[in-house]
Formats: C-alpha cells, structure tokens, sequence
C-alpha cells in the first residue's frame, strides 16, 4: 500500500495546465478534501473528471493493479488530478546554461540563422567581454564557427553582421523539466506535450 500511495501524480491547474507532481496520497486527499478531481482519458479520445466517491465506483468496477486497500473500500491510484481554484503557473526562471542557450536559439546561428548540430555552434558575447559585455542571457548567442570567426572580436555591427533574434531572458516552459526529471506514465503526455509545443522560450507576455 505505501509504495502505491508514493505513485507520482501529474498536476494540473483548472484551466489544464500541468504545474506540478505530488504523490498519490496527496492527490487522494486532495480529491477527498473536494479540491481537486481525477481525470481519465476516455478511449475516444477525451478527457473525463471524477469526484472523490465518482472515482471509488470506477475503482470498484474496474479492477487494476495499482489499487491502494483501506479497511472499508478500495481505490485506484490516480496519474492526473485536476485543481479547482488554482489559475497559476509557477514562477521559475531557466537556468543559465549552455544547455539552455542552445534550447532557446533553437540550435541555429544567430548571425546566419542555419541550423547545426551542438557540437558545431559555439556560444558568442554580442558584445565582447574586453567591451564590458557580460554574461548573461541578453549578451550570449548561439554562433556557428564561421559567423564566429568571422566576427571575431568585433561587435555585430563593426562586423558587418545582424542578430537574427534580439537574445533575451527566457520564460520558463511550464512543467517541460518533468520530462527528464520523472518517469513519465502514459496518461501524463498529453499534458506533458501540450506545455513542451504550445509555450515557448522566450516568447509570450512580460
């Protein structure tokens, strides 16, 4: 029963978005304290939400192997629970990374914008560090070897070159870590998918 109540739950606010994981003995309690609602992919397709005694018959009916007893009843583990109140998404910063440089340039020069593999792009200061160009997301592009030779140690425009995309801090792309950081269960992709290709680094409002 304990290693099925630490199952881990997809959270999703009420307008759908996933924003977090808990375990499935919080996500219980949720659903019994009336905060939240299981939700199941039907075989059409959709999506169905169930209420704490909705979802005690479905577990009745349905036998399944991930089934946590209690003395009087027994009831299925949930993988996706749904808020009512909570609107929000966290607020959490991209961290700092070549990793994520790459992933907000997309993999392409910023100077010549083609595409090309990571281990042919450099990271380049737009403005050079012995100019007073920092390190930071505002100053840093991705730049293949070419560009980057040819720019040197010059600005864009003593070189003679122009940024594709102006580079600036990225938004965070709701729950997209969750992806590398848990194992996913099957009915959590949808979701999953859904913030990875709908919300984009560096784009959107603020």
């Amino acid at each position: 029963m304990n290693l099925a109540l630490n199952q881990h739950v997809l959270v999703l606010n009420r307008l759908w978005q996933a924003v977090n994981v808990c375990t499935a003995k919080r996500a219980l309690t949720l659903v019994f304290q009336g905060h939240a609602q299981v939700v199941l992919d039907a075989p059409d397709g959709s999506f169905r939400t169930y209420s704490f005694s909705e979802w005690r018959d479905v577990s009745e009916e349905s036998p399944h192997e991930e089934i946590v007893h209690t003395i009087s009843f027994r009831i299925r583990v949930p993988r996706v629970i749904l808020l009512f109140a909570f609107d929000r998404l966290p607020k959490k910063e991209v961290k700092f990374t070549r990793h994520n440089i790459f992933e907000r340039d997309r993999n392409t020069c910023q100077y010549c914008g083609k595409l090309f593999e990571r281990k042919d792009l450099n990271l380049d200061h737009v403005i050079p560090r012995d100019r007073g160009g920092p390190t930071s997301w505002e100053n840093i592009v991705c730049s293949c070897i070419s560009c980057n030779t040819h720019k040197a140690n010059r600005t864009p425009p003593e070189a003679g070159m122009h940024l594709v995309r102006k580079p600036k801090r990225p938004k965070w792309r709701p729950f997209v870590q969750i992806s590398f950081t848990l194992p996913q269960h099957d009915s959590w992709k949808h979701f999953i998918d859904l913030a990875y290709w709908n919300v984009e680094l560096g784009e959107g409002p603020g």
